[in-house]
């Protein structure tokens, strides 16, 4: 009888009058203040004040109703796709909305509607991934600052791939310890387009440089990540860089020589398509027909393939200690030129020179803080 004569009485009641009523009706159902037949009849009456005109009757209860965990769905989805200032009350604080909810609200919102599900106290591994894919810069920001975002692997490569261009976006990812080492990387050659796509850079040091030393420390960027990163992680990154057209002869001999054995047998084993314990087989305990027939299956040309069959031959003969010294390598090449291509005895003289300039930087480096 008492919502009954509150439904009667709020056809006439001025604006602000129905506003307090709004707000006490919600209170007192949050607060469970009612039994089970005034629950129901005020559900009703809250679902009655759903059409009032004014929206602040609609603010003003579902300012009531945001926190409670018992509100009625159906209602607060009702509020969460109202007027913005009522809407962003339900979805930013609501424990009723489900993953559905909050993936449609999204997927129909606006971007201030994402921003606000991504600051949600807790976000879902689902909604998160729902933002990765159509956020904009500002709501994925969002996203990647909140610690109780369940952020998984492949949201985080989407986010990689679809806004790494952005430099808000691309530091949070890189600071982050569970980004995957081939989203890492490629986030690691969008700085490098950057980079390349500066007029200043380009008028510096000249644009055909300004590609090869971006793609030189692009290549020497993947291969400090393998160093680190796990099985699964390294079997993405060989895709990754497949995919991106880097597992080149010079970057997979780079890889050998630098001692990245396990890189360099995902990576033969990829592009090969052999199981890779028949790969692991042949490059550590086969002879050197077959070491060429499966390099060549994985595309390397004849010439190419000779010389990697002759690097993988002296590293089973290294097996044991560590990275080949590159001068050793280079010198077992040069003995043997007819098996060494021009452009991969150059490539590998070049290492060696890029080793002795790294020594050179580590050796100022020390120096210069003992003298410190």
């Amino acid at each position: 009888m008492i919502i009954q004569a509150f439904l009667r009485w709020v056809e006439t009641a001025r604006t602000g009058d129905r506003a307090r009523a709004a707000s006490a009706l919600g209170r007192a159902y949050a607060q469970a203040e009612m039994n089970g037949l005034d629950r129901h009849a005020a559900e009703m009456a809250m679902t009655f004040l759903l059409d009032d005109p004014s929206p602040r009757v609609r603010l003003a209860l579902v300012e009531a109703m945001a926190d409670c965990p018992t509100a009625p769905r159906a209602i607060v989805r009702a509020l969460a796709e109202d007027q913005p200032e009522i809407a962003f009350a339900a979805i930013a604080r609501s424990p009723v909305l489900t993953d559905v909810d909050l993936v449609d609200l999204a997927a129909r919102g606006t971007a201030e509607t994402r921003a606000l599900i991504a600051a949600r106290g807790a976000v879902s591994c689902s909604v998160a991934a729902a933002i990765a894919e159509i956020g904009d810069e500002e709501e994925v920001s969002v996203l990647l600052e909140n610690s109780g975002a369940v952020l998984l692997q492949g949201s985080l490569r989407r986010i990689a791939h679809r806004l790494g261009h952005a430099a808000a976006v691309r530091d949070r990812l890189l600071s982050r310890a569970d980004l995957p080492s081939d989203a890492r990387h490629a986030l690691a050659e969008k700085i490098g387009a950057a980079l390349s796509a500066c007029e200043l850079v380009q008028a510096v040091i000249g644009s055909a440089r300004v590609e090869r030393v971006t793609r030189e420390a692009c290549d020497a960027a993947a291969l400090a990540m393998t160093a680190a990163a796990s099985p699964n992680d390294l079997s993405q990154m060989v895709a990754h860089l497949r995919e991106t057209g880097r597992l080149t002869p010079a970057f997979l001999m780079r890889a050998l020589c630098g001692g990245a054995t396990e890189f360099f047998t995902l990576a033969v084993a990829d592009l090969s398509g052999l199981a890779e314990k028949r790969v692991r087989s042949i490059l550590f305990g086969g002879r050197v027909h077959s070491i060429r027939a499966l390099l060549q299956s994985a595309g390397l040309a004849r010439d190419i393939s000779e010389a990697f069959a002759d690097a993988v031959l002296y590293l089973q003969a290294q097996a044991g200690e560590g990275a080949a010294p590159l001068a050793a390598l280079l010198e077992r090449l040069r003995r043997n030129p007819s098996s060494t291509s021009a452009s991969v005895a150059e490539f590998v003289e070049r290492l060696g020179f890029a080793e002795q300039r790294q020594i050179a930087r580590d050796y100022a480096l020390l120096a210069s803080r003992q003298a410190a």
